[in-house]
């Protein structure tokens, strides 16, 4: 794969290289609190290496590592298999046998100490490459171009750092965070400690075919499954009783019910949240008549299949405390039909609209 030239970035030579090592330090630092994890950097040891070069390859190792990089020395191909700069094939097939991210390639230049650096570029299995040299001649050459060729190494690795936070905003992958507070994202309405909850409260019931309403006391179980979809567990029952009254006679009518069910939170503000609910349980209803003589009155229970739908909000109050009102439609099966004589006077459950009033508290 083709391989393109970075531009080389240094101190002028007369920078004294206790500031130009001092330097390099605290930019390596910088940018390891700034990367995931540490860096491998392999330095690649032509064959047959002269004394300079060794030369070479000692300082490298010896500067690569006081600032902190994983060092790996690895020999390189031949000559005759070094396909060139363009074409890399060589250094990709390294890469995968020693699992580095950046090498320092000690290259032959004639008249020169050269190093070729090579960096990840933001496309796979491509580089980023950039050639420091020195004068064979020049004081301390060896050192010198060590620290030129970890300041080039630097510079790479943190434009890399950057390509690839910046590829990793772009995958749709990844979790986006997002400002719970922003307008038109839902506020959770439960942190993970709070599964449990228990609401106490009352339910008005009527129906729409002439019996009356009642207030039946209410208990109700919450177990939230995540922050916005909670199971219900509810028991209603034991309140005061419906009365359908005719010339011909009266009914007391009660009723109870239990019911399991979904529980789903809309999710809006911070203190208001949306909520609707499926339920599905029983219905149980006992009718007491008195009738006028010389007719006679008898009471009866009754079992049913209840089907319940909700619409309603639930108030954020202080601390755990929340309060719950809801508008509910009941369909049974089979509803009750309230007879006087021959004729039916009233029906329940088909359909009945209760109103629930709760307060609760997460456990």
């Amino acid at each position: 794969m083709p391989a393109r030239r970075a531009p080389c970035v240094a101190f002028p030579e007369r920078v004294p290289l206790g500031l130009r090592r001092l330097f390099v330090l605290s930019s390596i630092v910088l940018l390891w609190a700034d990367a995931a994890s540490a860096l491998t950097v392999a330095v690649i040891r032509p064959p047959n290496p002269s004394p300079e070069i060794t030369e070479t390859l000692v300082r490298l190792r010896g500067e690569l590592s006081s600032v902190g990089f994983d060092v790996k020395v690895a020999d390189g191909p031949a000559a005759a298999q070094r396909v060139g700069t363009s074409s890399p094939r060589w250094l990709e097939a390294l890469a995968e046998e020693l699992g580095v991210d950046a090498f320092i390639d000690i290259a032959d230049d004639a008249g020169h100490r050269a190093v070729d650096v090579w960096v990840p570029d933001k496309t796979p299995r491509r580089y980023l490459v950039s050639r420091v040299t020195v004068e064979t001649g020049a004081e301390e050459a060896s050192e010198r171009l060590a620290i030129r060729a970890i300041e080039v190494l630097r510079s790479g690795l943190h434009e890399t750092s950057f390509l690839r936070r910046s590829a990793s905003s772009d995958n749709p992958s990844a979790k986006p965070l997002t400002d719970p507070s922003a307008p038109g994202e839902a506020t959770k309405p439960a942190n993970d400690s709070e599964r449990l909850g228990l609401e106490v409260g009352a339910a008005a019931v009527t129906s729409l075919d002439g019996v009356g309403p009642a207030i039946l006391p209410m208990l109700r179980l919450d177990f939230a499954l995540t922050p916005t979809l909670l199971v219900q567990s509810t028991l209603a029952g034991l309140g005061t009783s419906s009365t359908v009254a005719t010339m011909t006679g009266n009914a007391l009518v009660a009723q109870q019910h239990g019911l399991v069910g979904g529980y789903y939170r809309l999710g809006s503000g911070p203190l208001l949240w949306p909520s609707v609910a499926l339920s599905a349980g029983v219905l149980r209803t006992s009718v007491e008549g008195n009738a006028s003589p010389p007719n006679l009155g008898h009471s009866t229970d009754d079992w049913s299949f209840l089907f319940d739908a909700s619409l309603g909000a639930e108030l954020r109050l202080h601390g755990h405390f929340f309060l719950t009102v809801a508008a509910h439609a009941q369909l049974t099966e089979p509803y009750v039909a309230i007879h006087f004589l021959s004729a039916v006077i009233a029906t329940t459950g088909h359909p009945n609209l209760v109103l629930t009033l709760t307060v609760g508290a997460w456990l």
